[in-house]
Formats: structure tokens, sequence, C-alpha cells
């Protein structure tokens, strides 16, 4: 099989609309790409810290492929608290041996919130020997040695409802942990932020595909973000623009017309939604009548709050 350009494939991240997912386009190469992981014995690890496991749900929910082909036929994942076989030690033994056997080869997930006050012990992940180990703990130690830490979800990304005020476990994203002076120089090389609440199993799964084919990380936003699923806002793209440059503005949910007035965030949210669907492009929010709350953005939930408060709208009948 022809393996597709960095060019190519990025083009064809964005060509995924309603009806037809990304996995459909990149069957092949997606198959190709994660059979060559195990092969070439490249083993992921998927850890969670404080989250609702929402994030493993939405990537569960994949269709094409389905779950069941990615986990037992062509991707290695040594590590999931939620799908394994092993519990206690057992489980956590296999963490051990992939850092020290496969150190700057694997691949990091994290999923879930990182609380950081009282030393990490709000979220402790299990034993290793027979020392606890916390979220903040592993995520240190794993995140050194791997080599692509992928932040699995809006909490993970950047804090998320978790992080929410008043935050009084100290819950801080993965690259704020990684990263504590994060905002004085550039974003961690090996840190890639998936976000959205919860995130979309072809975000995921497209990321990892150009990690694995490429050996290295695709183009992120100043946020760590893939340019290539985050690249233009749901405003830029929504199918109820038009109703905003006329100046027509639904009243109440269940209203034709531009959500902005009851609490739309999509002039600030930044994810290919509008194209791409969810749930093998069944649906999303601004189709379904909701607005949007910007949950794939940093300022996620605080800035974005009250979720049906309006936001200043400058269509042009207003």
């Amino acid at each position: 099989m022809r393996k597709l350009t960095r060019r190519e494939f990025v083009k064809m991240c964005g060509m995924s609309a309603a009806g037809l997912s990304l996995m459909s386009l990149l069957g092949p190469q997606i198959t190709h790409a994660l059979a060559k992981a195990v092969e070439d014995k490249v083993p992921v690890v998927w850890i969670q810290g404080a989250s609702c496991t929402g994030c493993s749900v939405s990537l569960l929910n994949a269709v094409d492929p389905s779950i069941e082909k990615v986990l037992l036929e062509v991707i290695s994942l040594r590590y999931h608290p939620n799908i394994m076989a092993a519990s206690g030690y057992l489980g956590t033994a296999v963490i051990e041996d992939v850092a020290a056997r496969f150190a700057g080869e694997f691949i990091l997930v994290v999923e879930g919130g990182i609380p950081v006050n009282e030393k990490g012990k709000y979220c402790v992940i299990g034993k290793f020997g027979k020392k606890e180990m916390t979220a903040h703990e592993a995520l240190l130690t794993l995140g050194a040695k791997a080599k692509a830490v992928v932040a699995a979800g809006q909490c993970a990304a950047f804090g998320g409802i978790p992080a929410g005020a008043p935050n009084p476990t100290g819950v801080l994203g993965v690259d704020a942990v990684l990263n504590p002076m994060r905002y004085r120089r550039p974003l961690a090389k090996n840190v890639i932020n998936i976000s959205n609440c919860p995130l979309h199993p072809d975000h995921f799964l497209g990321t990892l595909t150009y990690v694995l084919t490429y050996n290295e990380i695709p183009e992120l936003d100043r946020y760590g973000r893939p340019v290539m699923f985050y690249g233009q806002s749901i405003h830029d793209n929504c199918p109820r623009r038009p109703d905003f440059e006329a100046g027509r503005f639904a009243a109440v949910i269940g209203d034709e017309g531009c959500l902005a007035g009851l609490g739309c965030k999509g002039f600030i949210a930044m994810s290919d939604c509008p194209r791409r669907g969810w749930n093998s492009g069944t649906n999303w929010c601004i189709a379904a009548g909701a607005p949007c709350y910007a949950c794939s953005e940093q300022i996620f939930p605080d800035g974005c709050s009250p979720i049906y408060g309006a936001m200043p709208v400058t269509g042009n009948g207003r």
C-alpha cells in the first residue's frame, strides 16, 4: 500500500463530513499503521486521572473501524484500567514493564485531569510494589519516558470540569503538570492535546495514526491541538452562519436562527464538529438545536459559563 504523504493525510482528515467518517477515508491507512505498531512492538499505555471515563466510552463507541478490531487486531494497548483483564498489582506491573523495556518508544495516553494538591493524594491509580502511585506521580514518571503523551479529552488537555472553580483538589491539565512554565516557553514537543468533552474517536485515532505513520508529532496550534482537527472555529462552518449574517437570532431553544443569543460559544470554539458530526456523523450540538458550549477550549467550563448565557452578537440585524 502506498504511504500517504503528510499533505495528503492532513487533507483527508479535513474531508470528513456527516455520514462519512474519517475512519472510512483512512481505513486502510489506519489498519496498516496500527498493525505495524503491533509488529514493531510500540506499546500504548492509557492511565486515568480525575475523569468520568467518558472519553474511553466515546472511543469504545467507535464504529469504523470497530473498537474490537482496533483493540484485538491492530493496536498494542498494554494497559487500560477499564478494559484489561488484569487488576491490582498484576495490572500496574504492566506499566512498570513497559516503562522499563520501552523507554522512549511507548505512547502514553492520559484521560482525566491531574490533581496536584496534597501531593496528588486525591487520585491514586494503584500500587506499584508496596507504594501507592498517584496520577500526578504516574504522569511525571511515565511522561518523561514516553515517546509521545496524548492528553485524551478536555479534562486531560486543560483540566476540564474537575478543574472548575473552586477546584479544591488542584486539578491541572497534562501539559500544565509536565510544563509548569508553559506560558513562558513553548508547549512540550511530545504533548498532544485532544480536547472536546468527550474526545472524538476520529481525532484520537487520526492523531495516533499520524504519529505511528510518520514517527513525528502533527502540526499543533498554540494550545497543543492538532491543526488538522482544530484549525477552524465552529462559527466558520456553522450551518446557522447565514442566520447570523442576516441577523436572525433564536429567541428560545427550538427556534430557527443563530443561537448566539442563547449562549452559543461557537465564535471561540475551535473544532471540526460541523463537518464531522458525532456518533458516526449522526448529529452534533448545534444540529440538534443546542448551542455550542466550547468544550474544546482551554477556558471551559468556567470561562464558558453560564452555558445558556447570552454572548454579545454583532450580526447584521443587531
